[in-house]
């Protein structure tokens, strides 16, 4: 393996390299900064997520870069204002002991007029996001006339996110002179168009085959159901009790329930998602960077300018709509010569796209059943035991305390000390995982038809799909009868003419009350609700309860539980709707449904 003084760089980059703790050049590093160096040709470089691409490209910059020239001479674009600052600050170490170098990194959500200011005393490199970018160069405030240098930093996500007309703005304005140099964990047709139309024979270099997972990583899979999915990503929490990880949701939305929910539970968590103001971002970044915050559930593109060496796992509470997108997830782990983890849950429709990620990575998914109750309370007991070993006495500090505490425990022998202390630790997670369910048993359980618990109680109700009736019709017609705030709805079938749908037991009989009082209609139609058996094997059972028409009054309950934030106990327990989660609810005929979503495949 060669150093960093062997691929042609100067003292001071290497001083400071030195001090940042670079040891020796990543495969990428290896062979891009060489060919940077030594030809002006432009250059494809694929390169996986935590492989060092930044230092690949900024480093041989720096090696030419004219200190005389205050122009800007580098420009490097990247997807995100997170990952823009971190190029910059990396940069900003690189050139520590050079003289005259100045970064400059502009963004949106920050001030503009600062920025310009930065611009006029003079930048040889600009790092930015694609949009502001634009903005200073259609304000003149960005002159790139001088540049030698385009970087297209993860330029496949930078297309992903919308940015090809500010691609295409910033390539205009930059001379036919300039080398680009583009980088990319996966090159997807539209980063080829990019090659093929703004690049003059570029040379090609790999860290690895394209979009191929990092060997450092290893891929997993779980067998879940909707009404399963987060109490198996609590399981695999529980089970990894030093996790360190990003659970990587696909909307905004499924994103903050996630993290609601296990935040309830006790997990030190977090959300990051566009929802959120660039401060509360960067307040939840600091933290998981600290790691103060154990868990960042978060979306793919809040997760992008994110840089952490030691994650131990990614979690994909879903695929992503996009299968390449696996390769920047899985990337965010087995970095900095750790190893990672990689864990997928999928439903029985989303197993097929495994196969085509497969492809793509060319690795293997390893089939892994959910843990048991019994292999968490193990797990976290010799966790806790290897600690207990591990831990240094400071005698000299507790001796004072030692002999009171001697006397108090006197009384005890060595089987009851050690018997207590596990008890004080974990009798909440034993009684938790004392009768848990195996949640490989996925007969009785899918979005369907799922089994029918005894807490529930099945009802019949005579508008189906030719009544244009949707579940999120029928739930919002539910919610204006004002039922109860705690109530779970379990199982809706939409069928043509009738449906069913299970409520709590408990709430059996409110249910049918209120229906009776409110006497509801549905677009006009006279509702009729009755209970049913729970056997389904005869089109839905018997029913019981006379036939009651109804009309319409306002009102409503609590939401039940969705797919993406489901109720934290494996059983599904109930839980109650935040106030701040509902919206202003209309009447029964209304086209949007109601508060109370029912679980949905997206």
């Amino acid at each position: 393996m060669s150093t960093f003084k062997e691929l042609g760089l100067k003292e001071p980059i290497i001083k400071a390299l030195t001090d940042l703790g670079y040891e020796s050049p990543t495969v990428i590093q290896e062979k891009a900064i060489p060919q940077i160096i030594s030809s002006t040709s432009d250059l494809k470089a694929f390169a996986q997520t935590g492989t060092g691409k930044t230092a690949a490209f900024s480093l041989p910059i720096l090696e030419l870069i004219d200190t005389s020239s205050s122009n800007v001479q580098a420009i490097i674009l990247s997807p995100t204002r997170e990952l823009a600052v971190q190029i910059g600050n990396n940069i900003k170490d690189f050139s520590k002991y050079l003289k005259d170098v100045n970064v400059t990194t502009v963004y949106g959500g920050s001030s503009m007029e600062e920025q310009i200011r930065s611009l006029k005393r003079g930048s040889q490199i600009v790092v930015g996001t694609p949009g502001r970018t634009v903005d200073l160069i259609n304000r003149r405030a960005l002159k790139l006339g001088n540049v030698k240098w385009l970087v297209l930093d993860e330029a496949d996500e930078m297309l992903n996110m919308g940015f090809k007309d500010e691609l295409d703005a910033v390539l205009e304005a930059t001379p036919d002179t300039k080398q680009t140099l583009l980088f990319s964990a996966t090159f997807p047709n539209e980063v080829e168009s990019i090659a093929r139309n703004y690049m003059k024979k570029p040379v090609e270099i790999t860290s690895g085959q394209k979009n191929q997972g990092a060997d450092s990583v290893s891929h997993e899979y779980y067998s879940v159901t909707e009404r399963t999915r987060y109490p198996a990503l609590k399981r695999i929490a529980d089970l990894n009790p030093d996790i360190y990880a990003i659970i990587f949701c696909r909307t905004r939305r499924e994103t903050q329930e996630v993290a609601d929910n296990l935040i309830k539970d006790g997990y030190s968590a977090d959300a990051l998602h566009g929802d959120l103001s660039q401060g509360q971002r960067d307040s939840v970044m600091g933290k998981f960077r600290s790691k103060t915050i154990q868990i960042l559930v978060a979306t793919d593109v809040a997760a992008r300018g994110l840089d952490v060496n030691e994650l131990t796992h990614v979690l994909n509470h879903k695929l992503p709509d996009q299968i390449e997108n696996y390769t920047h997830r899985s990337g965010r782990t087995g970095r900095a010569g750790n190893i990672g983890i990689s864990i997928v849950l999928v439903n029985g429709k989303e197993k097929g796209k495994l196969r085509a990620i497969e492809k793509i990575i060319q690795k293997k998914f390893v089939e892994t059943k959910v843990p048991t109750g019994k292999e968490i309370v193990q797990n976290q007991l010799m966790n806790l035991i290897d600690k207990v070993q591990a831990t240094e006495v400071n005698e000299s500090e507790i001796k004072e305390f030692l002999p009171s505490i001697y006397d108090k425990l006197k009384d005890l022998d060595r089987e009851e000390l050690i018997q207590k202390f596990v008890s004080l630790e974990f009798n909440t997670m034993l009684a938790y995982y004392e009768n848990a369910k195996d949640l490989n048993d996925l007969s009785k359980d899918n979005s369907r038809s799922r089994d029918t618990a005894d807490n529930m109680t099945r009802f019949f109700i005579n508008i189906g799909r030719k009544d244009n009736l949707n579940p999120g019709k029928l739930i919002g017609l539910i919610n204006d009868q004002n039922i109860g705030d705690k109530i779970e709805i379990g199982a809706i079938d939409i069928l043509d003419t009738f449906s069913f749908f299970e409520i709590d037991k408990n709430y059996e009989d409110k249910t049918l009350e209120a229906f009776a009082a409110n006497q509801p209609d549905f677009d006009g139609r006279s509702v009729n609700i009755e209970i049913t058996k729970k056997d389904r094997s005869g089109g839905g059972g018997g029913r019981r309860g006379g036939k009651k028409p109804f009309a319409k009054k306002d009102g409503g309950f609590g939401r039940r539980k969705s797919a993406e934030g489901s109720s934290s106990s494996d059983g599904g327990r109930k839980r109650s709707a935040r106030p701040a989660d509902r919206p202003d609810r209309g009447s029964a005929d209304r086209k949007t449904g109601g508060f109370g979503r029912r679980r949905r495949e997206r």
